[in-house]
């Protein structure tokens, strides 16, 4: 009858030591979103020629920093980078997809040119040129997924939105980034 008792009691501590570690795992390796922090707009090339004939050729340095706060990587899919000019898109760029190591962060950066025969069709833009202040903005979209085990995958979406004003003049550029995330959190086995 000891014996029972002793089988009965060791399940007992089985089941809480199961129970506890469940709760541990659920807390502290949850799958997290990815911290996306958009870094401010660089400047890397403005070209600009009045005479004989009009030309502007600029290029924006792109910068986001994606931090993996997972016990788990995170991959993204490929994606583009767009830059409008009031409304209108005047540039893309492609950001290749890539992984992310658990617990790390990465910088993902592209660069983006502008030229002036994507500007000259808007009637504002002599206007804007006239006042020495060129403004954009720029979108990226990242879609991609953090994993832990196999077993827990959190689908996530990143929005990230830039004012840019670039002031001709000086040669200068002031932006401000805004980054949102949407996380999709979801259980599902995935046999080896």
């Amino acid at each position: 009858m000891g014996s029972g008792r002793n089988s009965h009691r060791t399940l007992k501590i089985k089941f809480t030591v199961l129970v506890v570690a469940v709760v541990l795992f659920f807390t502290v390796l949850k799958p997290k979103d990815p911290k996306i922090i958009a870094q401010p707009i660089s400047l890397e090339k403005l070209k600009l020629q009045v005479l004989p004939v009009f030309g502007l050729n600029l290029t924006l340095g792109i910068l986001v920093t994606v931090d993996n706060r997972n016990y788990g990587s995170f991959k993204h899919d490929a994606s583009t980078a767009h830059v409008s000019y009031r409304g209108n898109v005047v540039a893309e760029t492609p950001i290749e997809a890539d992984t992310i190591p658990a617990r790390r962060k990465q910088n993902i950066s592209t660069s983006v040119e502008i030229t002036a025969d994507k500007l000259l069709t808007n009637l504002d833009f002599w206007v804007d040129f006239a006042i020495g202040i060129l403004n954009f903005t720029s979108g990226t979209t990242l879609h991609g997924k953090a994993s832990l085990f196999k077993l827990f995958k959190t689908k996530v979406s990143s929005y990230t939105t830039c004012h840019i004003s670039i002031l001709i003049q000086t040669k200068r550029v002031d932006s401000v980034c805004k980054s949102r995330v949407k996380l999709y959190t979801f259980v599902y086995w995935t046999p080896v």
